[in-house]
Protein backbone atom coordinates (compact mmCIF):
# COMPACT_ATOMS: atom_id res chain seq x y z
CA UNK A 1 0.00 0.00 0.00
CA UNK A 2 1.76 3.21 -1.10
CA UNK A 3 1.20 6.44 0.62
CA UNK A 4 0.03 9.61 -0.76
CA UNK A 5 -0.82 12.75 0.26
CA UNK A 6 -3.79 14.38 -0.71
CA UNK A 7 -2.20 17.08 -1.40
CA UNK A 8 -0.36 15.54 -4.45
CA UNK A 9 -1.83 15.49 -8.18
CA UNK A 10 -1.37 12.09 -9.77
CA UNK A 11 -2.96 11.87 -13.23
CA UNK A 12 -5.60 8.84 -13.45
CA UNK A 13 -3.15 7.33 -16.19
CA UNK A 14 -0.17 7.39 -13.82
CA UNK A 15 0.75 3.80 -12.72
CA UNK A 16 2.57 3.86 -9.28
CA UNK A 17 4.48 0.61 -7.87
CA UNK A 18 3.95 -0.54 -4.25
CA UNK A 19 5.01 0.56 -0.98
CA UNK A 20 5.39 4.68 -2.41
CA UNK A 21 5.42 7.51 -0.50
CA UNK A 22 4.08 10.49 -2.03
CA UNK A 23 4.41 13.95 -0.31
CA UNK A 24 2.20 17.34 -0.59
CA UNK A 25 2.35 19.21 -3.70
CA UNK A 26 3.66 16.40 -6.12
CA UNK A 27 2.69 16.21 -9.44
CA UNK A 28 2.60 13.25 -11.14
CA UNK A 29 1.35 13.64 -15.17
CA UNK A 30 0.20 11.23 -17.19
CA UNK A 31 2.47 8.45 -19.37
CA UNK A 32 4.84 8.12 -15.67
CA UNK A 33 5.49 4.86 -14.16
CA UNK A 34 6.75 4.80 -10.83
CA UNK A 35 8.39 1.59 -9.81
CA UNK A 36 8.36 -0.01 -5.94
CA UNK A 37 9.36 1.54 -2.58
CA UNK A 38 10.06 4.75 -3.96
CA UNK A 39 9.92 8.22 -1.84
CA UNK A 40 9.25 11.56 -3.32
CA UNK A 41 9.37 14.27 -0.61
CA UNK A 42 6.94 17.24 -1.68
CA UNK A 43 6.84 19.63 -4.70
CA UNK A 44 8.48 16.64 -6.95
CA UNK A 45 7.42 16.67 -10.60
CA UNK A 46 7.43 14.20 -12.94
CA UNK A 47 6.35 14.90 -16.32
CA UNK A 48 5.43 12.98 -18.96
CA UNK A 49 7.50 10.49 -20.57
CA UNK A 50 9.15 9.77 -17.12
CA UNK A 51 10.21 6.01 -15.87
CA UNK A 52 11.26 5.53 -12.58
CA UNK A 53 12.64 2.33 -11.32
CA UNK A 54 12.34 1.04 -7.29
CA UNK A 55 13.93 2.48 -4.67
CA UNK A 56 14.54 5.70 -5.35
CA UNK A 57 14.52 8.88 -2.76
CA UNK A 58 13.62 12.39 -4.86
CA UNK A 59 13.92 15.41 -2.88
CA UNK A 60 11.81 18.85 -2.93
CA UNK A 61 11.78 20.42 -5.89
CA UNK A 62 13.39 17.81 -8.58
CA UNK A 63 11.99 17.63 -11.25
CA UNK A 64 12.12 15.19 -13.64
CA UNK A 65 11.06 14.53 -17.68
CA UNK A 66 10.78 17.96 -18.83
CA UNK A 67 10.95 19.12 -22.69
CA UNK A 68 14.51 19.20 -23.52
CA UNK A 69 15.75 22.80 -24.00
CA UNK A 70 16.81 22.09 -27.47
CA UNK A 71 15.04 23.81 -30.58
CA UNK A 72 15.44 21.55 -32.64
CA UNK A 73 12.98 19.52 -30.46
CA UNK A 74 9.22 19.11 -32.05
CA UNK A 75 7.21 17.64 -29.40
CA UNK A 76 8.13 14.01 -30.24
CA UNK A 77 7.58 10.82 -27.87
CA UNK A 78 10.34 10.69 -25.97
CA UNK A 79 11.23 9.28 -22.14
CA UNK A 80 13.64 9.72 -19.42
CA UNK A 81 14.37 6.13 -18.08
CA UNK A 82 16.03 5.83 -14.13
CA UNK A 83 16.88 2.81 -12.59
CA UNK A 84 16.94 2.12 -9.01
CA UNK A 85 18.00 3.37 -5.65
CA UNK A 86 19.11 6.80 -6.96
CA UNK A 87 19.34 9.98 -4.59
CA UNK A 88 18.21 13.01 -6.40
CA UNK A 89 18.52 15.79 -4.23
CA UNK A 90 17.21 19.51 -4.14
CA UNK A 91 15.99 21.07 -7.31
CA UNK A 92 17.30 18.92 -9.78
CA UNK A 93 16.44 18.88 -13.26
CA UNK A 94 16.75 16.13 -15.77
CA UNK A 95 15.26 15.94 -18.63
CA UNK A 96 13.95 13.62 -21.73
CA UNK A 97 14.94 12.72 -24.68
CA UNK A 98 14.83 14.07 -28.67
CA UNK A 99 14.30 12.46 -32.01
CA UNK A 100 18.28 12.16 -31.77
CA UNK A 101 18.24 9.50 -29.48
CA UNK A 102 14.58 9.06 -27.90
CA UNK A 103 15.46 8.94 -24.41
CA UNK A 104 17.99 10.38 -21.57
CA UNK A 105 19.26 7.14 -19.08
CA UNK A 106 20.27 7.54 -15.74
CA UNK A 107 21.58 4.15 -13.89
CA UNK A 108 21.27 3.29 -10.31
CA UNK A 109 22.84 4.11 -6.95
CA UNK A 110 23.89 7.08 -8.00
CA UNK A 111 24.04 10.45 -5.87
CA UNK A 112 22.72 13.70 -7.93
CA UNK A 113 23.35 16.40 -5.42
CA UNK A 114 21.45 20.08 -5.17
CA UNK A 115 20.42 21.91 -8.38
CA UNK A 116 22.35 19.59 -11.06
CA UNK A 117 21.24 19.53 -14.47
CA UNK A 118 21.15 16.39 -16.47
CA UNK A 119 19.83 17.38 -20.19
CA UNK A 120 18.71 15.42 -23.17
CA UNK A 121 19.42 12.28 -24.25
CA UNK A 122 22.76 11.76 -21.89
CA UNK A 123 23.41 8.32 -20.83
CA UNK A 124 24.25 8.73 -17.34
CA UNK A 125 25.69 5.51 -15.42
CA UNK A 126 25.61 4.05 -11.86
CA UNK A 127 27.52 4.68 -8.85
CA UNK A 128 28.25 8.18 -9.80
CA UNK A 129 28.80 11.05 -7.45
CA UNK A 130 27.35 14.22 -9.15
CA UNK A 131 28.44 17.65 -7.45
CA UNK A 132 26.02 20.43 -6.69
CA UNK A 133 25.12 22.70 -9.32
CA UNK A 134 26.94 20.59 -12.55
CA UNK A 135 25.09 20.66 -15.49
CA UNK A 136 25.35 18.37 -17.97
CA UNK A 137 24.40 19.69 -22.12
CA UNK A 138 22.80 17.25 -24.38
CA UNK A 139 24.01 13.65 -25.56
CA UNK A 140 26.59 13.56 -22.87
CA UNK A 141 28.26 10.63 -21.92
CA UNK A 142 29.32 9.57 -18.50
CA UNK A 143 30.61 6.04 -17.35
CA UNK A 144 29.72 3.78 -14.28
CA UNK A 145 31.63 5.23 -10.67
CA UNK A 146 32.66 8.65 -11.81
CA UNK A 147 32.72 11.46 -9.43
CA UNK A 148 32.08 14.71 -10.44
CA UNK A 149 32.40 17.39 -8.32
CA UNK A 150 30.50 20.75 -7.91
CA UNK A 151 29.71 23.38 -10.33
CA UNK A 152 31.47 21.59 -13.33
CA UNK A 153 29.90 22.10 -16.79
CA UNK A 154 30.28 19.96 -19.77
CA UNK A 155 30.01 20.67 -23.14
CA UNK A 156 27.71 18.32 -25.38
CA UNK A 157 28.47 15.19 -26.43
CA UNK A 158 31.92 15.10 -24.24
CA UNK A 159 32.06 11.30 -22.57
CA UNK A 160 33.34 11.24 -18.92
CA UNK A 161 35.41 7.90 -18.09
CA UNK A 162 34.85 5.55 -14.81
CA UNK A 163 36.48 5.92 -11.73
CA UNK A 164 37.64 9.38 -12.24
CA UNK A 165 37.52 12.81 -10.21
CA UNK A 166 36.56 16.07 -11.68
CA UNK A 167 37.58 19.06 -9.72
CA UNK A 168 35.23 21.41 -8.65
CA UNK A 169 34.72 23.94 -10.69
CA UNK A 170 36.29 22.49 -14.35
CA UNK A 171 35.05 23.57 -17.59
CA UNK A 172 35.33 20.74 -20.51
CA UNK A 173 34.91 20.33 -24.26
CA UNK A 174 37.33 17.89 -24.37
CA UNK A 175 36.34 13.65 -22.85
CA UNK A 176 37.93 12.80 -19.75
CA UNK A 177 39.53 9.31 -19.72
CA UNK A 178 38.72 6.66 -17.12
CA UNK A 179 40.12 6.52 -14.03
CA UNK A 180 42.52 10.05 -13.59
CA UNK A 181 42.02 13.10 -11.98
CA UNK A 182 41.03 16.04 -14.23
CA UNK A 183 40.84 19.92 -13.39
CA UNK A 184 42.66 23.02 -13.54
CA UNK A 185 41.80 26.27 -15.46
CA UNK A 186 41.72 25.29 -18.81
CA UNK A 187 40.98 21.48 -17.81
CA UNK A 188 43.91 19.17 -17.79
CA UNK A 189 45.41 15.37 -17.05
CA UNK A 190 46.42 15.68 -13.56
CA UNK A 191 47.60 12.26 -12.90
CA UNK A 192 45.56 9.19 -11.63
CA UNK A 193 43.14 8.82 -9.12
CA UNK A 194 44.88 6.34 -7.00
CA UNK A 195 42.97 7.10 -4.04
CA UNK A 196 39.67 6.28 -5.61
CA UNK A 197 40.91 3.40 -7.52
CA UNK A 198 42.55 1.81 -4.06
CA UNK A 199 39.27 2.56 -2.56
CA UNK A 200 37.54 1.11 -5.28
CA UNK A 201 39.69 -1.84 -5.26
CA UNK A 202 42.06 -2.06 -7.48
CA UNK A 203 45.50 -3.65 -6.75
CA UNK A 204 49.04 -2.53 -7.06
CA UNK A 205 49.73 -4.04 -10.43
CA UNK A 206 46.43 -2.86 -11.81
CA UNK A 207 46.87 0.88 -10.73
CA UNK A 208 51.04 0.80 -11.94
CA UNK A 209 49.99 -0.75 -15.31
CA UNK A 210 47.28 2.19 -16.07
CA UNK A 211 49.83 4.80 -14.75
CA UNK A 212 52.29 2.92 -16.90
CA UNK A 213 49.59 3.63 -19.93
CA UNK A 214 48.71 7.18 -19.12
CA UNK A 215 52.61 7.88 -19.22
CA UNK A 216 52.67 7.25 -23.18
CA UNK A 217 49.33 9.06 -23.58
CA UNK A 218 50.47 12.28 -21.56
CA UNK A 219 54.11 12.05 -21.18
CA UNK A 220 55.87 10.64 -24.42
CA UNK A 221 55.16 13.30 -26.64
CA UNK A 222 53.40 10.88 -28.93
CA UNK A 223 50.15 10.96 -30.94
CA UNK A 224 46.75 9.31 -29.82
CA UNK A 225 47.69 6.19 -32.45
CA UNK A 226 50.88 6.12 -31.50
CA UNK A 227 50.48 5.55 -27.79
CA UNK A 228 47.87 2.89 -28.25
CA UNK A 229 50.33 1.31 -30.17
CA UNK A 230 53.09 1.67 -27.29
CA UNK A 231 50.56 0.53 -24.96
CA UNK A 232 49.78 -2.72 -26.77
CA UNK A 233 53.45 -3.20 -26.78
CA UNK A 234 54.54 -2.45 -22.98
CA UNK A 235 51.33 -2.64 -21.11
CA UNK A 236 50.04 -6.38 -19.89
CA UNK A 237 46.66 -6.61 -21.45
CA UNK A 238 43.41 -6.19 -19.06
CA UNK A 239 40.08 -5.25 -19.12
CA UNK A 240 41.44 -2.13 -17.47
CA UNK A 241 43.57 -1.39 -20.49
CA UNK A 242 41.32 -2.71 -22.78
CA UNK A 243 38.98 0.21 -21.41
CA UNK A 244 41.83 2.87 -21.49
CA UNK A 245 42.47 2.39 -25.26
CA UNK A 246 38.98 1.62 -26.26
CA UNK A 247 38.54 5.12 -24.89
CA UNK A 248 41.40 7.31 -26.06
CA UNK A 249 41.32 5.73 -29.88
CA UNK A 250 37.50 6.08 -29.97
CA UNK A 251 37.33 9.80 -28.63
CA UNK A 252 35.91 11.98 -31.18
CA UNK A 253 36.10 14.62 -29.40
CA UNK A 254 39.65 14.70 -28.32
CA UNK A 255 40.93 14.01 -24.77
CA UNK A 256 41.70 16.74 -21.93
CA UNK A 257 46.00 16.88 -21.84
Amino acid sequence: MSKISPLAFIDPEAVIGENCEIGPFCFIDKNVTVGDNNVLMNSVTLLSGTRLGNENTLFPGAVIGAVPQDLKFKGEETTVEIGNGNRIRENVTIHRGTASKGKTIVGSNNLIMENAHIAHDCVFGSGIIMGNSTKLAGEVIIDDNAIISAVVLVHQFCRIGGYVMVQGGTRTSKDIPPFIIAGREPVAYAGLNIIGLRRRGFGREIIDNIAHAYRLVYQCNLTVEEAIAAIREEVPMSKEIEYIIEFVGGSKRGIVR
